[in-house]
Parts: structure tokens; C-alpha cells; sequence
């Protein structure tokens, strides 16, 4: 009986209208898990050249905490990793292995820029191995300013990426 209903034509529409319950039944709140593993889960990768990486640690220590935000300090290999946090100065010799780096590391990915030398190239803006900042060579996702910036200003990095990561649309197998 439903075979001689269906013909071509409805069996597309039919099986459209069924997808799109699908998304909104299960690909909506799998998204919505997805992204909240993801918020609460950053490994990040440190690329410390300058004297943001003591803030970075004084971050990390008790008075500040910022495993409770939910960035594991635990370092593993750059195929778990999914966050570059690159603090200092980064010369031109220095790209291409941090584009390396950043290459390595599974998708999604995310990069924050930590201090005026990995902005904007800091004090040494105008030397001739200096880049004038990260952006050139990977897509930054958060600018923290400072230099070097406190770990109040690091916090409230990360945590500006967690909702950049809560906007974002997870791609779900449906």
C-alpha cells in the first residue's frame, strides 16, 4: 500500500521532511553536547618565547586556577591538542615551525594570542626578523593584550573562546 503512495517525487520530499526532523530531533542537541565537550576540554599547546609564560604559570597556580575554566594543563602530543596559546615574540625563522605545530593538531583547532610581541611584535615592531604579529600566519581566535597581560586578562581569554566555541555550529553526522 505505502509503495504505490510513494511515488519519485514524494519519496524526495518525504525523505527530506525526514531529515530535517532528524536535524532538529538529534543533530541540534548532539551539537549542542558536542560543543559543550569542547568548551569544557581545551589541551592546549604552549609556545612560550617571552615573559608571558611566567603569567601563563601564574595562571595555572592555585590562586588563580585556570583548570576550573576548563583548560587541562596536561600536556600531551599536538594530535590531542586543540588549543595554541603562543606567548612572545615569534620570528620569522620561528613560523614555519609554528605553522608546523599548528598543522599537527586536529580539527577543530583554536589559537589565542597572549602579549603585545605575539600581536603585534611587541617592543621590536620594527626590527627585520620580527613578525608583526601572529595573524599572518594563523588564524587567531582570541587577542589578549598586555604586556605581559595578567592572568585575570588570560582568563578572560579563554573564557571568550569557550563562548565563540558555544556559537559555533558542530558538524553532526546525522
Amino acid at each position: 500500500m505505502l509503495k504505490d503512495l510513494l511515488t519519485p517525487e514524494t519519496a524526495n520530499v518525504f525523505v527530506g521532511k525526514l531529515g530535517d526532523i532528524l536535524e532538529k530531533a538529534i543533530g541540534k542537541p548532539l551539537g549542542y553536547a558536542i560543543n559543550w565537550g569542547r568548551i569544557w576540554s581545551l589541551w592546549p599547546v604552549h609556545i612560550e618565547t617571552a615573559c608571558c609564560s611566567v603569567e601563563f604559570g601564574a595562571a595555572s597556580s592555585p590562586r588563580f586556577d585556570v583548570e576550573r575554566f576548563g583548560i587541562i594543563e596536561a600536556f600531551g602530543s599536538l594530535r590531542q591538542c586543540d588549543l595554541v596559546v603562543v606567548q612572545g615574540t615569534i620570528t620569522r625563522k620561528m613560523a614555519p615551525r609554528l605553522r608546523l605545530v599548528y598543522d599537527q593538531m586536529p580539527d577543530p583547532k583554536y589559537v589565542i594570542a597572549m602579549g603585545a610581541c605575539a600581536i603585534t611584535g611587541g617592543l621590536y615592531f620594527d626590527s627585520y626578523n620580527v613578525l608583526p604579529g601572529i595573524d599572518g600566519i594563523l588564524p587567531v581566535d582570541v587577542y589578549v593584550p598586555g604586556c605581559p597581560p595578567r592572568p585575570e586578562t588570560l582568563i578572560q581569554g579563554c573564557i571568550l573562546l569557550q563562548e565563540k566555541i558555544k556559537r559555533m555550529k558542530a558538524r553532526t553526522i546525522v
